[in-house]
Parts: structure tokens; C-alpha cells; sequence
């Protein structure tokens, strides 16, 4: 069984790794969209990995990243091989990451409640 702290130090080199191959390795112009990752998990037999990917930009342009990283999943992994020393490469799946679109409505709530509350202090 692998330690907690092992599957942690491997899913940060992996979302270090993936973000350097998406930024410099990757040359399709559907990534031209602002491409973040934001989470790796890693199974604890580091054989597969889910990737959190947050793309600023509409619904439709996200679809459309999440299936360009879909088919270069191959290539990405190939790359992971090759950078980082595992006895087997994990097995890559991309999602999108809704964190920050959760947060903004949570942030757009608050914001409709704060002036809601300075008038009731002011009666």
C-alpha cells in the first residue's frame, strides 16, 4: 500500500509536468483558451490519475478544450513517461474543474445578501 504522502509528491510532479506539456508541448489551437490545472488525484496504486482542468472561458470553448485534452491524452502520458520516473505511467483522465465557477456564484450570493442587510441595519 502506498503512503498518503507518496500519491501527493506524484500527483504535484504530474500537475506540474501536464501543465508544462499543455503550455509549451501542445500545439493544438483549440488550448489557445486559458488552460489551468487545478487538481491531480492519484488511485493508490498510482495507475490512474484524474486530472482537474478549469478553462477560462464559455461552456462550449471548455467542452471543446476537454476534448482536445481528451485526444492527446496518449501523447501527454508518453510525455509523463518520459519526465518522471514511476515503474508504471498512470493511466490520465481529464475533467473539468466547476470550483470556480461554484465560487463566483457563491461570491454573486453574497454580494446580493451584503446591501440586503446594510438596509436592514439602517431601519
Amino acid at each position: 500500500m502506498m503512503g498518503k504522502q507518496r500519491r501527493q509528491r506524484v500527483a504535484e510532479e504530474i500537475k506540474k509536468e501536464v501543465s508544462e506539456i499543455i503550455c509549451f508541448e501542445l500545439k493544438d489551437p483549440g488550448l489557445e483558451k486559458m488552460t489551468s490545472i487545478t487538481d491531480v488525484e492519484v488511485s493508490g496504486d498510482l495507475r490512474y490519475t484524474k486530472i482537474f482542468v478549469s478553462v477560462f472561458a464559455g461552456k462550449e470553448e471548455q467542452e471543446k478544450v476537454l476534448k482536445v485534452l481528451h485526444k492527446a491524452s496518449g501523447f501527454i502520458r508518453s510525455e509523463i513517461g518520459k519526465r518522471i520516473r514511476l515503474r508504471y505511467v498512470p493511466e490520465i483522465e481529464f475533467y473539468l474543474d466547476s470550483s470556480l465557477d461554484y465560487g463566483a456564484r457563491i461570491e454573486s450570493v453574497l454580494k446580493q445578501i451584503r446591501p440586503e442587510q446594510g438596509a436592514e441595519e439602517q431601519k
